[in-house]
């Protein structure tokens, strides 16, 4: 399932496949434009933090082109685009991460002529893209050391191949768990209120064979107790530099959930996602969604008119919940400050 994020060349077009209908529908939104990549992350067309990255990086590729149309004022008007994408949402690093990685190509490149632009900026994308589905796999087979034969796995939202360019970080640790023989299930909690495990990762799942089961969000602390549950892997839109990880909505409960049960919970995420320049997770962005989310089902309203939610998308889980943080250059323990630190080292990021 590498095929969600594509892009046209010849058409001037980011492809991506609309995770909003899933996973009853399968239909492309093209995107040609600044305002379409900004809508596409938005509405939730993409989502999943890598993926957010991967999206972004193409989109400026397309904002290159848009800003050309300015005749020689192209580069302070390709800087204001570039900034409308890398502001499109607030909690997944990535999103600012492959913009910056994208400028700094740009800023390499000097006054280079804007034919040089493109060509640099479609091979960087195309190795953001690739590098992507390689971290992905390269987590999940360090991630399938945790992972025992016979365990039932829970995990909150989708941080599978769709959330990614491909194979996924908390569904990469379940893959690669697979993939290394072992025989494996997995429990996808709902995810209220846009339903990404029921949708997407029951989705995906059930594409790969690997067996699951969907639980309703609130079921959590039922199924821990009753022992059908051995393992909690998540994913992450941005790690502080403690360790304290923002996921989905609800993750937060399942972390002291876990530890109150004994269950280990783990998080999956590449270095990409882990923001050093935040502390904690204290000083993290948690975007604050349209009440419409909460207050209907499709088309269908259930809650009263007049009454207000609250939609926050993330949540943040402490590092002191988290037994690790699967990375695709190892898994890292605490004290995380420590091995955060060291990890980027390893990896030649500092």
């Amino acid at each position: 399932m590498e095929h969600h994020i594509r892009y046209d060349a010849a058409q001037r077009a980011l492809i991506l496949l609309d995770q909003r209908l899933l996973p009853t529908r399968q239909e492309d939104f093209v995107c040609r434009t600044t305002e379409d990549i900004v809508t596409a992350l938005q509405v939730m067309v993409v989502r999943g933090a890598p993926a957010i990255g991967v999206t972004a990086a193409w989109g400026c590729v397309l904002a290159a082109y848009e800003a050309a149309e300015a005749g020689d004022h192209w580069h302070p008007v390709l800087d204001g685009l570039l900034e409308r994408i890398a502001a499109a949402r607030p909690t997944a690093v990535n999103l600012r991460w492959a913009v910056d990685r994208m400028r700094k190509v740009w800023k390499t490149a000097g006054h280079a002529p804007f034919a040089t632009l493109i060509s640099l900026w479609e091979s960087e994308a195309r190795r953001i893209h690739r590098d992507d589905i390689e971290i992905n796999r390269a987590m999940g087979r360090h991630g399938a050391a945790l992972i025992d034969e016979g365990d039932t796995v829970m995990t909150h939202c989708n941080a599978g191949a769709l959330a990614t360019a491909g194979y996924g970080t908390a569904l990469g640790v379940i893959r690669g768990a697979v993939d290394a023989g072992k025989k494996i299930a997995v429990i996808a909690n709902e995810t209220r209120p846009f339903l990404q495990g029921a949708r997407l990762t029951a989705y995906e799942l059930h594409e790969d064979h690997i067996p699951v089961t969907v639980a309703c969000d609130n079921a959590c602390g039922h199924l821990m107790r009753k022992g059908m549950v051995q393992k909690v892997v998540v994913g992450a839109d941005r790690i502080a530099a403690n360790g304290d990880a923002a996921n989905k909505i609800g993750t937060y409960s399942v972390a002291l959930l876990a530890r109150e049960h004994g269950v280990p919970f783990y998080v999956a995420a590449p270095l990409s996602t882990i923001d050093r320049n935040t502390p904690d997770g204290d000083h993290i962005p948690i975007e604050d969604r349209t009440p419409r989310e909460v207050t209907h089902v499709g088309d269908t309203q259930i809650t009263p008119d007049g009454v207000p939610v609250y939609n926050f998308a993330f949540d943040v889980t402490p590092a002191a919940l988290i037994a690790g943080i699967v990375t695709e250059v190892g898994v890292l323990r605490a004290p995380y400050t420590e091995s955060i630190a060291e990890a980027f080292r390893k990896a030649g990021l500092e």
